[in-house]
Formats: structure tokens, sequence, C-alpha cells
């Protein structure tokens, strides 16, 4: 009888011990919040064969912060809009990938400056950059140079439409400017 009670204290005092352990391992930690729209990259399911073994890998999904451009509806279509929403425009003097608008075209049209992932409709293929005259780069879509309109002020607002005899225009997700 003796023996099952030293048993039984033994068995309490590793359980004990136990419980402790996982108490020593326990860590909290401080939860994260980003303010910026995702940029999220799917890749495709991937099947591995060897040896009569068949092993299927799951999808993977990875999620970069930063700004996006995605696709909005509007008054004049389906076309780019920044990660604010603003509409996009692209200028029909600039050569593929090379910006005309510089000065006081800049202040007026403002380039959109960085680096952007695609967003909703956006094929992330058609996203670039193009180095400006002043060294920084600008993003662009299917080789245009991509610009805001400084009198657009909310999203959805499309007033540069057709502006300067119909050379600035949005462009649509395949990069096309929208007559």
């Amino acid at each position: 009888m003796r023996g099952i009670g030293f048993l039984a204290a033994a068995l309490l005092l590793l359980a004990a011990a136990c419980g402790d352990d996982a108490a020593d391992t326990t860590t909290t930690t401080a939860a994260t919040t980003t303010t910026t729209a995702p940029t999220t990259t799917t890749t495709a399911p991937t099947t591995t064969m060897s040896a009569g073994t068949t092993t299927t890998t799951a999808p993977t999904t990875t999620t970069l912060a930063g700004p996006v451009i995605s696709i909005a509806d509007t008054s004049a279509g389906s076309h780019l809009v920044d990660d604010e929403g603003m509409t996009l425009y692209a200028f029909s003097p600039d050569e593929q990938g090379v910006s005309q608008c510089s000065g006081g075209c800049a202040t007026t049209w403002p380039p959109l400056i960085g680096e952007y992932g695609a967003g909703n409709g956006v094929n992330p293929i058609l996203l670039g950059t193009v180095a400006r005259s002043d060294g920084t780069l600008q993003v662009t879509y299917n080789g245009r140079p991509l610009y805001r309109y400084a009198q657009d002020d909310v999203p959805g607002d499309v007033e540069g439409q057709g502006a300067g005899g119909g050379n600035w225009r949005v462009v649509d997700a395949d990069g096309e400017p929208i007559m």
C-alpha cells in the first residue's frame, strides 16, 4: 500500500513538472496592423511523382504590403486607379517607356512615382517603372508612363479624360487608352 502511495505522489509531481514546462514555453506577442493594401500572388498546385508515390503540394499565396494599382468602373469605363482610388492617365505623346511630361506639365499631371503591385483586374506582367529625367522611377503599365490629374478631387473623378486636345486618356486593363 505504501508503494502505491509513493507511486501516486511521483505521478503527481511528474504531471506538475510537465505543466510547468508548458507554462515556461508560452509567449505572448503584440499584433501588428498594416494600413497598406496587399498584393496577393497565388501559385498553382504542383504534383510530384517518384517510385509509385504521388505528392501534391497545395497552392501558396504570398501577400506583399504596399500600394497597388487596380481597376475601377467610372463614367469613363473600367480603368486603372491608384491605391487611393484616383484615376490614372496616359499621355499620348509619351513614347513607350519615356515620359514627355515634366516641369509645369508634371505639376498638373503628377507622375505616379515608386513601386506598385497589381490589384484587382490588373495584370502584374504589364506593370513596370521607367527612370524620369530627375532620376525618380515612374510607374508604367504596358510600357505607358502613368499620371494622376491634379484637378481630380475624389476617387472616381475623370476630369482629365480627353484633356490636352485628347492627349490624356484613362487606361484600361490591357494597358490601352480609352477614347
